[in-house]
């Protein structure tokens, strides 16, 4: 070999040449990208499902005693539903109940239909014994929680409870339930404030704010009564909540909904928070679930819908997380709000009223972000607390998150029991990323 001019007792090497692997083209995801399997849908589901079981009783106890309550026979004024972790009488169980009822249908599994046909067994029997005896709701916080079911105060008390009893209802899980969904649609229809135009409205934080959480805390429920009833009154006025409701808080440039909005002022607040916009959503995925093709205002409810879809899809993370404040990538990635995205577009492909080419993505990137957040012991995690309506950022961006949180769990089980069918169809395959990825470094 030649010695190098100039360079006493050092030789020339040619330069090996770098041998160029595909497998090193290949990113590196920090977490599962690409279709999860249903085997892993089902566990989560599963633990979620076992989780519940264990921390929301399904009795009463006798509330100075600790002692269980078994029979009806006589007044029981201390009597109230055994303490658990979660109470099974609030606008969040709701949302449990019909992700249990979703993951039974989709799974096979009668262990989520069996949770939610004793829970709300109990509440069609202790409901109208706690009435023999209760007959006004207390002033101020206190008294048994059956006194929402009695005496409704709010869209809150009404509404989310309202659509699961009659989906339940329908579905033959309970005897008994229609007097109490009576009531609450009552409240929904008769007593709740509206503002003049007969939007529904709250006198908090000022007098006749629009909440964008009433969406869902009132449409599901006219949606599933006219499904029960026919009756066409129902069905009209949640298409007129929804127009009254987007006519003040949606953004029709990014297709995202303010989160409220206020009667005595010009210059409204317009924080995009997460969670709201997927009751908002989920609301009219309720909704188109019953209508007919043909219904007047159908149409627009749909437009809402995609146009949402669209402009939620563009702000999906990079970790498949939407996140507190949805245009603000400096709040924090929140699990309720992406679960309730990835059951929606999931849905909507479902029934055809999004591209699954276009959309399967973002669903199964939310998936496997909510899927990252639920632990071994079937707890959901990074779930924000409950929350009032702001004018400033600061208190979304800091509002405590918690697996306590009740808000994420029926979003979890309603997102996994929707994707399941469409991985086990197999028609995940036509938008897997990483697949195709994948197949272009081989054929390269």
């Amino acid at each position: 070999m030649k010695k190098h001019p100039g360079i006493r007792g050092k030789t020339t090497r040619r330069p090996v040449a770098e041998t160029w692997r595909p497998e090193s083209q290949a990113p590196a995801y920090p977490w599962h990208y690409g279709p999860p399997a249903a085997a892993s849908i089902r566990a989560a589901l599963g633990r979620i499902r076992a989780m519940l079981e264990k921390h929301s009783p399904a009795h009463l106890v006798d509330c100075r005693t600790g002692r269980r309550i078994t029979g009806f026979s006589r007044p029981r004024p201390h009597a109230d539903i055994a303490q658990g972790l979660f109470r099974i009488i609030s606008y969040e169980w709701g949302v449990v109940h019909c992700g249990m009822m979703l993951a039974a249908e989709n799974t096979g599994d009668a262990r989520y239909r069996d949770y939610t046909a004793k829970r709300m067994q109990l509440m069609a029997d202790a409901t109208p014994w706690f009435g023999s005896f209760l007959k006004t709701r207390p002033d101020g916080a206190g008294g048994p929680a059956f006194m929402t079911l009695l005496h409704p105060r709010s869209l809150d008390d009404a509404g989310s409870l309202c659509a699961a009893m009659a989906k339940a209802h329908i579905a033959g899980l309970a005897k008994g339930l229609p007097p109490i969904i009576n009531n609450l649609i009552a409240h929904i229809m008769e007593r709740q404030h509206r503002a003049a135009d007969g939007a529904f409205a709250r006198n908090r934080p000022v007098k006749n704010s629009i909440w964008l959480d009433d969406l869902y805390m009132s449409v599901p429920a006219l949606a599933q009564m006219y499904k029960l009833t026919g009756r066409e009154n129902y069905a009209g006025e949640a298409v007129r909540q929804i127009m009254l409701f987007s006519k003040r808080l949606h953004d029709p440039a990014t297709g995202l909904f303010a989160h409220g909005w206020f009667e005595d002022d010009t210059e409204h607040p317009a924080y995009h928070w997460g969670r709201a916009n997927g009751w908002a959503m989920l609301a009219m995925v309720e909704l188109l679930d019953v209508l007919p093709a043909d219904y007047p205002g159908r149409d627009g409810v749909l437009a809402l819908l995609q146009g949402q879809i669209h402009g939620v899809a563009r702000l999906q993370d990079g970790t498949g997380f939407w996140r507190q404040l949805l245009d603000r990538n400096d709040s924090f990635p929140e699990t309720s709000a992406t679960a309730l995205f990835t059951y929606c577009i999931a849905r909507a492909i479902n029934r055809g009223w999004c591209s699954a080419l276009a959309r399967g993505p973002a669903a199964l990137a939310g998936w496997n972000a909510v899927a990252s957040r639920i632990d071994a012991r079937g707890c959901v995690n990074g779930t924000c607390v409950g929350s009032a309506m702001a004018m400033d950022p600061a208190y979304y961006y800091h509002r405590p998150q918690s697996r306590l949180a009740a808000h994420g769990y029926g979003p979890a089980l309603l997102a996994g029991a929707e994707l399941l069918p469409i991985i086990e169809s197999g028609r995940v395959s036509a938008y897997d990323g990483a697949a195709q990825f994948g197949r272009m470094l081989r054929e390269d």
